[in-house]
């Protein structure tokens, strides 16, 4: 293919240059050293349209080395999108749509938040299982769109991202093609200061297409993703050799490039070098053609969509229902299944899986191998696989890592309700995605059981103490511990119906007993179980039956405990002071958790006791860890009658 218009490529050096510039804070050299190929990808390759950035049926673009985010603000703007050339200039400034990172915002046309790094590299393998799994359900008249990503040396360094590359590979997603920005520079100098592996047959060994061109070059690069697209079975990686700062006279391929501004002086320099005579923040009206000419690409693809669509539907009215159900869900309400008596919380989640399959078309996900004992399987439907992309089961393997920023593709793409579940002492292994996802306000779903030192004898490695106090924590995420299997099905609700940020449901391996208890309170964050006058006993999960077998005791001694269950601060916190007040009342409160007392006085207030755990577990039967840890109802009684002597 011909040369690129230099201009078009410049134009991305010059804003990167001037914006980090302006900022005198950010990441110049590598969106330099990107342009060529990010030029030749926009305008040959990728489908989106600016005039409707959220189309269903665009191509998905991840900038996975988000320190590189002047690249993606560049040809946002150049391309048409709504990013402004004073977004430009106020890079990296408050209340800016530049942020140092990218931070998803569909309408600009930034698919996803991106910072940490290989946490973008395995969200678009997320976005490609969505993408293939509703392609299967659809047809390709209606899904045909791929996920290309821009990565860097420092994502391939992460584990995440090879957790992701290691599945991607085996789940043959060929709509996939990774354009991996192989400059040999990190911030601490060369990257064979700690990394020389062989990455084309690392990718190979995974199952991926790897392919070897100059990043300069503009013919190349548009083979290397002619052949990417081309391929079939397997994922691509475009292996892009470029130079960090390309064209700056003293800056190339140095560190110094990396994370910090290039300084007024090589900036001129840089701008005589690459022939760019313009003032900064000045873009010649030819490089705007240019690229308004490539989207056109996008414009008629959309149109066409639209058009074939719309004929689809008519002919087919079930079909325009069945699209409808996944991408403009209604409310959900769940059946109560007859639980039994005794139950964990674990199990009843697990009794009302089909039943969410069946009423929510768009649920899917899976588990880090622990189907078995996360009871996270949807019967009534086969595993996802390179062979059936019809499968909602997906089975991540042991790759909590991985498996939490590709549930988080899946739920930004659209279509889908994803679900990731391990055990709650594990959350850790996927906390930077689960981080993201609250950032984001992504309605991914995060199921965790076994969810206290009641695990018993698999001791305090399996045993999270302080996992809830850290959830909590978290803003934007709301955290449910049921307390039997009816609270269960009310948290099921509250996740499933709750789509503007993510939910964790935490839930025990033990059975529990099922309550009498007034149901459609969970969602309110607490309520009232049992009236009393003296004191307010505040549980979550198993511990509220202990409550209540606690307050029995002290009834006897002429003691009228109030039991409160309190499934979810972040849903109490919600609600009104009157409301709040109401539940916990003016008694003293004492709190009752098997994990760690931080951020109980919240809700215990002045002169409140809080009995938790506040040192890690040990290996012994369930019952003698209760007894001595003080979770007993004996234990939890003593310990009221002395906070109130």
């Amino acid at each position: 293919m011909p040369d690129l218009p230099r201009s078009a490529v410049n134009a991305i050096k010059a804003l990167s240059m001037d914006a980090v510039q302006r900022a005198n804070s950010g990441h110049p050299g590598a969106p330099m050293g990107m342009a060529d190929m990010a030029v030749v990808l926009t305008s040959r390759f990728l489908t989106v349209d600016p005039d409707d950035p959220t189309w269903a049926d665009r191509d998905r673009l991840v900038l996975s080395n988000g320190h590189a985010s002047m690249l993606l603000y560049s040809l946002l703007h150049l391309s048409g999108f709504p990013v402004s050339m004073d977004d430009l200039r106020s890079f990296r400034q408050w209340g800016s749509h530049t942020a140092g990172h990218p931070e998803i915002d569909h309408h600009l046309g930034i698919e996803t938040t991106t910072g940490p790094l290989g946490q973008g590299f395995a969200t678009g393998v997320g976005m490609a299982i969505a993408e293939a799994h509703l392609r299967d359900r659809f047809g390709p008249e209606l899904v045909d769109h791929r996920t290309f990503a821009f990565v860097s040396d420092g994502d391939l360094m992460e584990g995440v991202a090879m957790e992701a590359a290691s599945l991607a590979g085996h789940l043959a997603l060929d709509r996939l093609v990774y354009l991996y920005d192989d400059n040999d520079i990190s911030i601490d100098g060369s990257t064979d200061l700690a990394f020389s592996e062989d990455v084309a047959h690392k990718f190979a060994a995974m199952g991926w297409q790897t392919i070897t061109v100059d990043g300069h070059d503009h013919g190349a690069i548009g083979e290397a993703i002619e052949a990417s697209i081309a391929e079939g079975g397997r994922p691509s990686l475009v292996i892009a050799r470029t130079h960090i700062a390309h064209g700056s006279p003293n800056k190339q391929d140095t560190s110094g490039s990396h994370g910090s501004p290039l300084g007024d002086d090589e900036v001129a320099l840089t701008r005589e070098a690459i022939g760019w005579p313009h003032q900064p923040f000045e873009v010649p009206d030819e490089v705007y053609g240019f690229f308004a000419d490539a989207m056109q690409r996008g414009r008629d693809a959309r149109a066409a969509w639209t058009a074939r669509k719309e004929a689809a539907f008519d002919a087919d009215p079930e079909l325009a229902d069945a699209w409808s159900s996944v991408y403009e869900p209604s409310a959900v309400s769940l059946d109560d299944p007859g639980f039994a008596d005794s139950v964990a919380t674990r199990s009843a989640s697990g009794a009302l899986f089909d039943q969410i399959a069946e009423k929510v078309p768009s649920f899917i996900g899976g588990s880090a191998d622990l189907v078995a004992s996360n009871k996270t399987k949807i019967s009534t439907s086969g595993s996802f696989s390179a062979e059936d992309r019809s499968g909602r089961n997906v089975h991540f393997g042991i790759r909590e890592h991985a498996m939490g920023a590709v549930v988080n593709g899946m739920a930004i793409h659209g279509g889908t309700t994803p679900y990731a579940a391990t055990f709650f002492v594990f959350a850790d292994y996927l906390r930077p995605a689960l981080r993201l996802s609250a950032l984001m306000g992504i309605g991914s779903i995060w199921v965790f059981t076994h969810d206290s030192f009641f695990v018993g004898e698999d001791g305090p490695t399996h045993q999270p103490i302080e996992h809830l106090a850290s959830l909590r924590a978290m803003p934007g995420l709301v955290t449910l511990r049921p307390a039997d299997a009816g609270e269960t099905l009310e948290a099921w609700e509250v996740a499933l119906n709750r789509r503007n940020g993510p939910t964790a449901l935490v839930l025990t391996r033990q059975n529990l007993p099922t309550l009498d208890r007034p149901t459609g309170l969970v969602d309110r964050g607490a309520y009232v179980l049992r009236e009393g006058s003296d004191v307010s006993l505040l549980a979550t999960g198993s511990e509220v039956h202990v409550a209540l077998e606690a307050a029995g005791r002290l009834a006897a001694e002429g003691i009228d405990a109030q039991v409160v269950s309190m499934p979810s601060w972040e849903l109490f916190a919600e609600q009104d002071a009157d409301t709040r007040q109401a539940v916990l009342g003016p008694r003293p409160r004492i709190a009752i958790e098997a994990g760690a007392t931080l951020g109980w006085e919240r809700w215990t207030g002045d002169g409140g006791l809080v009995l938790g755990m506040d040192r890690f577990g040990a290996s012994a039967p369930a019952e003698v860890l209760a007894e001595q840890f003080g979770f007993t109802a004996d234990r939890v009684a003593e310990a009221v009658r002395s906070h109130l002597a």
